[in-house]
């Protein structure tokens, strides 16, 4: 093996999702660790997620480009590893000494092949080619055609010189004398001696009068304008007392989703209140089942089944808008948005019109454990239909959410409380909650939107019943 394929620079990937760049949130290695084949060296968060990205070669960490907290482009080089650092030192340089984040030498730079952009991807590698035709790649992502090619190093220019500015004289501006109004306005002369008396400027005022002349009206008016209020000015503080957080990542992502669906679908949002005490003594008796012992169960379970079971009564709810056309899915990728420390995210369940309630159950528990982890892929973020946001684990009664991008309903689940309600003719304490349907008004109208509402409250009223009736 030559010294020029020894070192081997690997650059960013694309991780799917036409994702462009990614903050490099932790080294999992050092300059000067022996690293396996397909370990993992880096956590990168990107728009989507946080995943640690596997080494493509097995060998010596020689270099490292970018320090923790970096945004680095896609494509770019972010570590460089000795293939073979048995061989003994590149160009006098042993490859092990150095900070975390040291800087390569001419010399070592010269060592340095770049990989995979100039060829084929070796085979079994991220990328390259798999047993049975296939394309490895990345738990998660799927493979892009397209080939990424290494951006030319930058190289600094010496400042040109500034050019020669001529010198001016200073033009002294005319001084401005006062514009003295040169004709006398006209009024009368008991109009005049009223003006004088109350002290109103007659040059300051329009005549009403016959030719412009000015009334006696006019000089009242005149005393009975409001003097212009004085605005106060606004305090001001020092920079040490604000706190400014960077748009980037989850964050970014979610704001740029939010404004292209606000201003893309137009939004047409519904309120209903319902009585959930069944549902809640049916989720207690449930709890009691020896198979469920164990299995968390929540009101979400219930919402999230009446949406399914609504869905197949009402089709067009799970829909997309693609420009000339409807796309009607027949599967449900049903969305769970969550809270993380990155911000809010949205996994989702892959068909879950074909789970069982217990299979429901544990689709929903491993979501919220991973999402809280911090461990949910791109992957287990995209496609999603339909989408359901908990508003009421903050106490919140409701709320109008925003379509997530591609879906056209999602609902908000507000907060269960105990309230008085009018029950079989008497005023009892209930256990109420509101649900929101948000939609998109270009495929759902609001006769649809009212009854996929209207059948999934009716569930959470009854959900025995209406599992008995609708399947």
């Amino acid at each position: 093996m030559t010294r020029v394929s020894r070192i081997k620079e690997f650059p960013l990937p694309d991780l799917g999702e036409g994702l462009t760049e990614g903050e490099i949130l932790k080294w999992l290695v050092a300059v000067g660790d022996t690293i396996e084949l397909n370990q993992p060296i880096v956590e990168v968060e990107t728009a989507k997620a946080a995943v640690e990205i596997p080494a493509k070669w097995a060998g010596q960490v020689s270099a490292i480009f970018h320090a923790e907290g970096e945004t680095v482009e896609v494509g770019t080089a972010i570590i460089a590893i000795d293939t073979d650092p048995g061989a003994g030192p590149v160009n006098g340089s042993n490859g092990s000494a150095g900070s975390a984040t040291a800087t390569p030498s001419a010399a070592s730079l010269a060592a340095v092949e770049i990989a995979p952009a100039e060829g084929a991807v070796e085979p079994g590698l991220i990328g390259g080619p798999a047993p049975g035709g296939r394309t490895a790649v990345l738990v998660g992502y799927g493979p892009k055609n397209t080939v990424a090619q290494r951006r030319p190093r930058a190289t600094p220019k010496p400042p040109a010189p500034a050019p020669a500015v001529p010198v001016q004289k200073p033009v002294q501006k005319p001084v401005e004398q006062p514009v003295v109004p040169t004709q006398r306005p006209l009024a009368k002369p008991p109009v005049r001696k009223l003006a004088k008396d109350l002290g109103v400027d007659l040059y300051a005022l329009t005549g009403t009068g016959p030719n412009g002349s000015i009334t006696r009206e006019d000089v009242q008016q005149a005393t009975q304008r409001p003097e212009p209020a004085v605005t106060a000015a606004a305090p001001s503080f020092g920079a040490d007392r604000e706190q400014r957080i960077p748009v980037k990542g989850v964050r970014k992502l979610t704001a740029a989703n939010m404004v292209a669906s606000a201003f893309t679908a137009p939004h047409v949002t519904e309120f209903l209140t319902v009585d959930v005490t069944r549902s809640m003594k049916a989720l207690d008796r449930l709890r009691e089942l020896p198979d469920w012992r164990g299995v968390r169960v929540s009101p979400l379970l219930l919402v999230a089944k009446a949406v399914l079971v609504a869905i197949k009564r009402y089709p067009m709810v799970n829909s997309t808008w693609a420009g000339d056309e409807i796309v009607v899915k027949e599967y449900v990728n049903l969305g769970i948005a969550a809270a993380t420390e990155r911000g809010l995210i949205v996994p989702n369940i892959s068909d879950a019109g074909r789970l069982s309630l217990r299979e429901l159950a544990d689709a929903m528990a491993a979501l919220v454990t991973t999402a809280k982890e911090g461990r949910t892929s791109p992957g287990d973020m995209a496609g999603g239909t339909f989408t359901i946001t908990n508003v009421g684990v903050f106490g919140v009664d409701t709320g109008t959410p925003i379509l997530p991008p591609g879906e056209s309903a999602i609902l908000a689940f507000g907060a269960v409380r105990e309230m008085p309600w009018v029950h079989k003719g008497k005023v009892k304490v209930r256990q109420v909650t509101t649900l929101g349907l948000s939609f998109d008004h270009r495929i759902i109208d609001g006769e649809l939107g009212s009854k996929f509402l209207r059948d999934v409250g009716l569930f959470l009223s009854d959900p025995e019943a209406a599992l008995l009736a609708w399947g």
